[in-house]
């Protein structure tokens, strides 16, 4: 019996690609023991354990995105995380990582006790932790071609989906314009009304929600049905008329194929769903970071599935004046998604299996 352990945290685009490979190796290896290293404070406290995994936590290395004094405290943070990752790791055969805060120092861990580290990227621009973490290996995966770096040479394995939207494309392949019917039946959206899904990534937006807040009364005096994710975090607005807000969507699959336009940020694991399921989509770049979200998109602008707007520029104004323009440019994109993710945990478990052999 192997211990295998997966290192990514603090949002979903991190922690559900990890899911999806910890469930695909658990279907090759049956006796393995696989378990995730994470932090007090990121979505992995509540992902992890309702997954059915074993859930390790680290102290947190908080880095400020602008300089302050609490840099001086990096090197201790650091260090005290490698060693809480050094006793995780023992007796470890293999760490896959997924990026984000947990994972810089569970890479450096992993090297000190020589044990093999598979990386995957699922963003367009890699990150700072995965970066670090790619001068210590060779084993990369990544969700989309990297131009320059160690990831220009990577798998190009895709972003493994959630097994609700693995499952909902398979459905849907047979027959795209009745799955979108009755996706749309399943949420009691009425057929006839365009139906738009907006949300702002795993804990949502308060910059798209405040745009949205701005326009419930111009959605319900043109017909337009709206189911409005907030986030967790947020305060939930009243749900008038066809619109509704809720905490968090349950049925994100059927929200995905049902919705006749998607208004929301464009992280990977959100491009890639919708890539499978979805019809159109405005995507809302985050600008912090180093703008990955806005190459993200940048396919899927490319394929006529989707228009980048900048949140500077993303107002109640914008939204009024171009929303019937964006329903127009929905009902003339592919009724299809796309299957090109499908394969992608299978293909990280096996450069998995490939790095333990080696």
């Amino acid at each position: 019996m192997a211990k295998v352990v997966f290192a990514g945290g603090g949002t979903a685009g991190h922690i559900q690609p990890a899911l999806a490979v910890a469930r695909e190796w658990k279907k090759l290896h049956p006796s393995d023991k696989c378990l995730f290293i994470g932090t007090a404070k990121g979505l992995e406290t509540t992902l992890i354990p309702e997954a059915g995994f074993e859930l390790r936590i680290i102290p947190k290395v908080a880095i400020a995105r602008r300089p302050s004094f609490s840099w001086l405290k990096i090197p201790f943070d650091l260090l005290s995380s490698i060693f809480s990752c050094r006793k995780i790791l023992t007796d470890s055969e293999l760490l896959i990582g997924f990026g984000g805060y947990v994972s810089a120092p569970a890479y450096l861990a992993a090297r000190s006790l020589g044990i093999p580290i598979v990386i995957h990227e699922a963003n367009a621009k890699p990150g700072w932790a995965n970066k670090v973490g790619a001068v210590l290996t060779p084993h990369l995966a990544v969700a989309h071609p990297v131009d320059k770096g160690k990831f220009s040479n990577a798998l190009l394995a895709g972003l493994p989906l959630r097994s609700d939207v693995a499952s909902a494309f398979e459905n849907a392949k047979k027959d795209w314009t009745a799955a979108r019917a009755e996706a749309k039946a399943r949420l009691g959206v009425s057929p006839k009304d365009p139906f738009i899904f907006i949300m702002g990534g795993s804990q949502g937006s308060v910059a798209i929600n405040t745009v949205i807040k701005e326009c419930v009364e111009f959605f319900q005096k043109n017909g337009f049905s709206v189911l409005h994710s907030v986030g967790r975090l947020n305060q939930l607005p009243a749900s008038l008329g066809g619109y509704e807000a809720v905490s968090y969507v349950e049925q994100m699959a059927d929200a995905y194929l049902a919705a006749d336009l998607i208004i929301g940020r464009s992280g990977a694991v959100t491009c890639s769903e919708f890539r499978a399921l979805g019809r159109y989509a405005l995507f809302v770049p985050l600008p912090v970071g180093n703008g990955e979200q806005l190459v993200n998109a940048t396919s899927l602008v490319g394929a006529g599935r989707a228009r980048v707007i900048d949140q500077k520029l993303f107002n109640a104004k914008y939204v009024k004046e171009n929303l019937a323009n964006l329903i127009i440019e929905s009902s003339k994109s592919p009724v299809s998604g796309s299957g090109e993710d499908l394969m992608a945990a299978e293909k990280i478990a096996a450069l998995a299996e490939f790095a333990i052999k080696k």
